[in-house]
C-alpha cells in the first residue's frame, strides 16, 4: 500500500469511502495469505485462524457500512471496523515477537494496518461531530 499523507487524511470527501473499501480489501487479502502461510507453521494453527478473522473482518464491516440505516449504524460498524483494526495490529506484533513474522512482512503488514486504523479514527471523529449537530 502507497502510504498517505496528512492532507488526505485530513480530507473527509467522497473519495474517502472508495479509497477505504480498496484499502481494507487490499489488506484483507494480503491477511489471507498470510494465515495461509502461517498454517503450514508448526504450532501456529490458533493466532492465523485469528489474524484471518480479525484482518478481513475490517473489508467486511467497511463494505457493511456502504448502505447504512442512519449515521449511527454507519458510526457502529466503522467503529466494529476499527476495533478489529487495532486487534489485527496486535496478533501482527505477536506473531512478530514470537518469530513468526519476518521484520520486512511484518512492517508492511504493520504499516498498512496503521494507515487504516488513521483512516478509520478519522471517520468515527468526523461522524461523531455530524452526528452531534
Amino acid at each position: 500500500m502507497k502510504p498517505l499523507n496528512d492532507n488526505y487524511l485530513k480530507d473527509c470527501s467522497n473519495r474517502y469511502k472508495i479509497r477505504i473499501e480498496d484499502l481494507t480489501f487490499d489488506f484483507a487479502k494480503d491477511i489471507v495469505f498470510l494465515s495461509r502461510d502461517l498454517t503450514s507453521s508448526e504450532g501456529c494453527f490458533v493466532i492465523s485462524k485469528q489474524i484471518l478473522k480479525s484482518g478481513t473482518s475490517i473489508a467486511a464491516n467497511v463494505a457493511e457500512s456502504e448502505h447504512p440505516q442512519s449515521d449511527a449504524d454507519y458510526l457502529s460498524k466503522i467503529n466494529i471496523a476499527l476495533k478489529e483494526a487495532n486487534e489485527t495490529k496486535f496478533w501482527l506484533r505477536l506473531l512478530k515477537e514470537c518469530g513468526y513474522l519476518q521484520d520486512d512482512r511484518y512492517m508492511l503488514l504493520k504499516n498498512d494496518c496503521e494507515q487504516i486504523i488513521k483512516i478509520l479514527v478519522t471517520i468515527v471523529n468526523k461522524v461523531k461531530k455530524r452526528i452531534k449537530k
